[in-house]
């Protein structure tokens, strides 16, 4: 099947990781680059996008777990620029037409992406959402302005909702990058490098891959959606990912392997351990993976996905939400209620699934601005899912 994807002439290359129990079976199929050469293989290195979040989530968990963080503690004392929120009266009026936010926000509305301010396709072109792609995103996917001047410009912003009062995609990742580099002291890869990538030897996980590997990276695609043809969104040398990134992003900006996030997801499966290691408390890991949606955000969720199914292209509806990845919490597709994980922007799908004690991790080099990378990672799962039951 995946073959199948491969010789379209829609993906040039992917590299799929299937493990269940002590199995591992791995397939690297197909060019780095459109037009051929160099083969994919296990250890080439990919732009994560979104599936950046759960990763990133990690060292969040970690300073939770040494009660250098609490669930409910006000963020403002890290994070000054957050104090004294203003909120829209309406999400897609005026920037000043606002009442003051009800009460603080905590370290909890940053893990369950609560805290206000987010991604919502309801409202594309209202004004909150333009001053948001245009001051904190610069019209991309990551910041990049630095840390400081970023969040600088977030306090300028009013908020969309009341604290803890609704789900939005995405910025509260970014956010998070920052708090935990303000409580730390130290930048955001640095502590995530010594307690989540080194303990669990994730050896090519980063925010930008270094000289010496950037042979291992193929461009990135991002097809006309008119005519489906693969174009270059980011070269491989000298392109986003060549060097040091100003703004380390929890939302989307990490490079990784199959490998490295196999590491990461059996961890998670096995409870917080790796070997005889731990990473993560269990509770912590239940936290991450676990749906923490009221019954009203979670029907909204669902509402969304069903409504706006070609911003993913269909890649599969799942309903809940835990602390930086979707869980699924009611039967759409092919696989298992609880399975835990997310996708990327970039064609990436990492889930794990504590039921059968499995892990998929599909990758690929080709954006979602056609199906062609979504149907792939949808056909992924649904072959998956039956060749377990044999």
């Amino acid at each position: 099947m995946l073959a199948r994807h491969v010789e379209s002439g829609k993906i040039p290359g992917l590299v799929a990781l299937v493990s269940q129990g002590g199995q591992t079976h791995v397939e690297a199929m197909g060019t780095m680059r459109a037009e051929g050469g160099a083969p994919m293989r296990r250890d080439t290195i990919f732009r994560m996008a979104s599936t950046t979040k759960p990763v990133a989530m990690a060292a969040a968990m970690v300073l939770l777990d040494e009660c250098k963080l609490r669930l409910d503690d006000p963020v403002e004392q890290w994070l000054p620029e957050l104090a004294n929120r203003q909120v829209l009266k309406k999400i897609d009026g005026p920037l000043n037409d606002t009442v003051p936010a009800q009460r603080p926000i905590i370290v909890r509305d940053l893990l369950s992406s609560t805290f206000g301010l987010g991604f919502d396709p309801t409202v594309l072109g209202s004004p909150i959402m333009t001053a948001v792609f245009g001051q904190l995103y610069g019209g991309g996917e990551n910041p990049v302005l630095k840390p400081d001047e970023w969040m600088r410009r977030l306090g300028t912003l009013p908020l969309m909702h009341q604290p803890g009062e609704h789900w939005q995609y995405n910025i509260s990742h970014d956010v998070l990058s920052v708090l935990v580099a303000r409580v730390t002291d130290k930048p955001f890869e640095t502590f995530l490098r010594e307690r989540v990538f080194e303990p669990l030897g994730m050896k090519d996980t980063g925010f930008h891959v270094p000289a010496g590997k950037i042979d291992r990276l193929p461009p990135s695609y991002a097809p006309d959606p008119k005519t489906g043809k693969l174009i270059v969104w980011d070269e491989a040398a000298g392109g986003r990912v060549s060097k040091p990134p100003a703004f380390q992003s929890g939302g989307g900006g990490l490079v990784s392997t199959v490998d490295d996030y196999h590491a990461f997801f059996r961890m998670l499966l096995n409870g917080g351990m790796h070997g005889n290691q731990r990473i993560l408390s269990r509770p912590a890991v239940q936290l991450m993976t676990t749906n923490r949606m009221t019954p009203e955000e979670t029907a909204l969720r669902t509402a969304l996905a069903k409504k706006y199914v070609h911003v993913s292209f269909g890649q599969g509806q799942q309903g809940g939400w835990g602390f930086g990845m979707a869980v699924r919490t009611y039967r759409a597709d092919y696989t298992s209620i609880g399975q835990f994980g997310w996708d990327g922007g970039t064609g990436t799908s990492t889930y794990a699934d504590p039921d059968n004690q499995l892990t998929g991790i599909l990758l690929t080099q080709v954006g979602m601005s056609t199906p062609d990378s979504a149907r792939a990672i949808h056909d992924f799962w649904t072959t998956l899912y039956q060749a377990i039951d044999d």
